[in-house]
Formats: structure tokens, C-alpha cells, sequence
């Protein structure tokens, strides 16, 4: 890595605070820092004291997408062999834990694709995005991946076609984000969804975000199928129990703060 750190890591309580730290070039998407994002991400989910990571931009820009002047090279090939920022975004979308993306700023392309793996989005009002691809004779085709099942067909059309810049209480509209903050609010609107996550089992908080991008993917059968499966196993398991005991004596569960 180079001297500066163009992702910084950070626990703040029970999660995990990952920043985009390259303001200079607005937090494009290198090599280096798609790399060292996705070590850490790992680092996170890999981490027991950690119960959500929240993903955010230092400087006016949450992430300009690719870094044009390396062609949008993300480095030596991925998991699938392919490039590495797909591994990032499923990596972001299928991960063990929550993923709150803290949009601190514009996003355009493929942070725009970073925003759409989240499981939760806040934004600042001041945001403004746009899936500017076309207007430089290139399309979002790796991003579409992502983005298509979370804005849908009909939106996501106009919006690649077009490549103009919508405000945040439009992505909003579109679902792309959750909510719509003042920039002086966004660390406790994250915060309030931390906290949240963290009242529930940390293995039932992750099946539940297992259990919505699994039950997205199949058929009706093969969804409840799945879902019977799963819930079956929960309730044998020994954080239920605790939840179920905790609840009929009216005290807090072991996994909470007292």
C-alpha cells in the first residue's frame, strides 16, 4: 500500500467504519483502494465484537466510480476470475453482516454500485448520483448486476440511458436509498440503525439478510422450501432459545447491552 491510506478502518461500539480516504480524486475506485476496501471488509466480518459495518467517503464525494486515467483497471484478476470489484460487490451484498453505506456525498458508476450492494443506504441531502457511463461512451455493465434488482427494469432503463444526475430525494424515489439525512445528522442516522441491528441475535441478523438475498433468487417452491429450512433450524438453535427465555422473563438478551 502507499503511504497514504486510501481506506482507513475504525471501531466505533459495534461497528466497524470503513472509509473511502482519497478525496483528491474523490474516492475512485483503484486497484488499491478496491483491494485494501475489501481486506477490511473481511477484517469486519471476521471480527465477533463487530455487529454492522458502515461504509463511507471522506472529502465532498462519496465515490466517483471508476479511476478513468487507469482505464477502470481494477488490478490482477478476481475470485471469478474476472474483475476484482465484482468480488467487492458480492462480497458487500452477500457478506455475514449488515452493510450500511453512509453517502456522505456525489456517487456516480461504480460507487454507485457500492451504494446498491449495501444493505441499508443513507444519504445526505446534498448527494447527487448518476450512472454517467454512456456520456463517455462506456455502460455500467458490471454494476447493472446489482442495481437492476434493487431499482428495477423500468427505472434503471432511463437512468442508463440517459447517464443525467438525479438529487438524493430522487434516489430515494427510485430505492436506492433508505433515507435522506442533513449532513450534520448522518453519523446518528447510521447509528440509530446500529443500534437497531444490534438488538437482534447476531445469527438471526444474519440469516435474516442471507434469507432476503436467497428468497430473492427463487422460485415460490423452491423460496418456502428454503425458508422452512431455515427457520426450523433457528428455532433449535441456542441463541432462540436465549431470545424466547429473555423475552418471557422480560429482561434483555445476552447478545445486548444490559
Amino acid at each position: 500500500m502507499s503511504e497514504h491510506q486510501v481506506v482507513l478502518y475504525e471501531k466505533r461500539g459495534l461497528a466497524a467504519w470503513i472509509t473511502l480516504n482519497n478525496p483528491e480524486k474523490r474516492n475512485a475506485l483503484t486497484a488499491e483502494l478496491v483491494q485494501t476496501l475489501g481486506t477490511y471488509l473481511e477484517a469486519a466480518y471476521a471480527d465477533d465484537g463487530v455487529r454492522a459495518v458502515v461504509l463511507t467517503g471522506n472529502g465532498p464525494a462519496f465515490c466517483a466510480g471508476a479511476d478513468l486515467k487507469n482505464s477502470g483497471k481494477m488490478g490482477t484478476p478476481g475470485k471469478r476470475g474476472g474483475n476484482p470489484f465484482v468480488d467487492l460487490m458480492l462480497a458487500l451484498r452477500d457478506g455475514p453482516k449488515p452493510v450500511i453505506a453512509a453517502v456522505n456525498g456525489a456517487a456516480f458508476g461504480g460507487g454507485l454500485g457500492l451504494i446498491a450492494a449495501c444493505d441499508i443506504a443513507i444519504a445526505v441531502s446534498e448527494a447527487k448520483f448518476s450512472f454517467s457511463e454512456v456520456r463517455i461512451g462506456v455502460i455500467p455493465a458490471m454494476i447493472s448486476v446489482i442495481v437492476l434488482p434493487k431499482l428495477g427494469e423500468h427505472q434503471t432503463m432511463r437512468l442508463f440511458l440517459t447517464g443525467e444526475r438525479f438529487a438524493a430525494p430522487r434516489a430515494l424515489e427510485y430505492g436506492l436509498l433508505h433515507r435522506v439525512v442533513a449532513a450534520a445528522d448522518l453519523e446518528a442516522a447510521v447509528q440509530e440503525d446500529v443500534d437497531a441491528i444490534a438488538l437482534g441475535g447476531p445469527v438471526a441478523v444474519s440469516e435474516a439478510k442471507k434469507l432476503v438475498r436467497t428468497v430473492a433468487r427463487l422460485d415460490e417452491d423452491q423460496a418456502f422450501a428454503y425458508a422452512e429450512e431455515r427457520i426450523a433450524a433457528l428455532f433449535a438453535s441456542a441463541e432462540a432459545a436465549e431470545g424466547m427465555t429473555a423475552f418471557v422473563e422480560k429482561r434483555p438478551p445476552s447478545w445486548t447491552k444490559a
